[in-house]
């Protein structure tokens, strides 16, 4: 898999991608002593989708959003703080410059729009004292699906549901790749 308009030096310059795994933050975890910096783990379909506190991210069709990356900092911790929400910013923003529509972030890490939940965003990270030796960043979106497991139907979206459009998950990688890796060198976190 391939982002031909992608501007970055280092954000998603190597990809993984899989039609189906557990979970790309778990695949990135397990190969994360291997892997250059911005390495892009990318599925059709997750099994077993890690969400914040525990929880399952279900991503059960083809052309939704689900990918992880790396980035090895190198930086005091207190440098990372507020990144979770810049990710959803940037997501947010990169969605807006290609299909112009609206989302909103429900502090710090999800995208909702009419209050159900599209998408959301995981950080982990590795300490070595104060030095942040890695950070993983999980993103999962909702672009096609329109049927949810029982026990969230009534809290979760997707784009294709709410907007009745069809996106380009692809593209939507690459605008997000281009903007975060600018704000990421902006703010010398590397």
């Amino acid at each position: 898999m391939e982002f031909k308009e992608l501007t970055t030096n280092f954000l998603g310059r190597n990809v993984i991608y899989y039609k189906e795994i557990d979970s790309t933050q778990l695949e990135i975890l397990r190969k994360i002593n291997n892997l250059t910096n911005g390495t892009i783990i990318m599925a059709d379909i997750q099994t077993n989708g890690k969400g914040t506190h525990g929880r399952v991210w279900h991503t059960s069709e083809k052309n939704n959003i689900a990918f992880s990356f790396v980035i090895y900092p190198n930086c005091n911790v207190r440098k990372l703080e507020g990144i979770t929400k810049e990710i959803a910013e940037t997501l947010v923003l990169a969605i807006k410059n290609i299909y112009n529509i609206e989302l909103n972030i429900k502090h710090p890490n999800d995208i909702v729009y009419n209050n159900r939940k599209i998408g959301g965003i995981l950080t982990q990270d590795k300490l070595n004292g104060e030095i942040v030796k890695y950070i993983v960043v999980g993103i999962g979106i909702n672009t096609v699906q329109t049927e949810f497991p029982k026990e969230i139907e009534n809290i979760a979206t997707s784009i294709k549901k709410e907007f009745n459009i069809e996106v380009d998950r692809i593209k939507i990688i690459t605008e997000f790749c281009n903007l975060f890796e600018q704000k990421f060198l902006e703010r010398s976190y590397i």
